[in-house]
């Protein structure tokens, strides 16, 4: 079974205990041309967590966007989510895998670290994530990651690389520019006062995507 891929902008969903209002803004990313959602939320109970996650999995299949369950792969798996994403304490690949089937997304976060890159790689996952490149709001503790790392990293690397961490409009282009298919972002799209428009900045910024999607409008 075909995986979807992983390209473009890449939204991250905050914690948030309003669910009508987190699901009010992730419409709005998406109406803003994020590419893929990751429902995150550190902070909610297993009920709030179970709630959230399946209007956002009913709200991404609505936009043919995958949705990606940060962290949980029982809770991917119990939504119907198109993959996971795992950190450095999660489940392993290899038990992500087996519990939802060779047709999901698994991305895995690598931090600043090829080797573990190069080892999720080989282990079977789709994508990684590197990070934080810039300083970052959401994670203000994160390892650091330079350009020039993500460059060597895309050297090395056949899967897609998702770039993360305190990623703003106007500083994507410098890891595009390096070879991310993706940028990761959370606080400049939840958190501006434009949602819609905060996204669609950022999408215009893969003009790949961006003029596909316009040559297919038209046919």
């Amino acid at each position: 079974m075909m995986r979807p891929g992983v390209d473009g902008l890449y939204a991250i969903t905050p914690d948030a205990p309003d669910t009508v209002k987190l699901v009010t803004m992730t419409q709005q990313v998406l109406e803003g041309g994020a590419r893929t959602v990751q429902y995150r939320n550190k902070t909610a109970n297993i009920a709030l967590r179970l709630e959230q996650a399946r209007l956002l999995a009913h709200l991404s299949r609505k936009f043919n966007v995958p949705l990606i369950v940060n962290d949980h792969p029982d809770l991917a798996v119990e939504i119907g989510a198109h993959g996971v994403h795992l950190g450095r304490e999660d489940a392993s690949i290899a038990e992500a895998r087996r519990k939802l089937g060779p047709g999901k997304i698994i991305g895995v976060s690598c931090y600043d670290r090829l080797a573990l890159a190069e080892e999720a790689e080989r282990q079977g996952a789709d994508y990684v994530a590197f990070g934080a490149f810039f300083a970052s709001v959401t994670k203000p503790g994160a390892a650091a990651a330079s350009i020039d790392f993500l460059l060597h990293a895309k050297r090395k690397l056949r899967i897609p690389v998702v770039a993360i961490g305190g990623i703003t409009s106007t500083n994507a282009m410098k890891l595009i520019n390096a070879g991310a298919g993706a940028v990761a972002v959370s606080n400049a799209l939840f958190g501006a006062r434009d949602i819609r428009s905060a996204a669609e900045k950022f999408s215009r910024l893969f003009p790949i995507l961006h003029d596909y999607e316009l040559a297919n409008d038209l046919t």
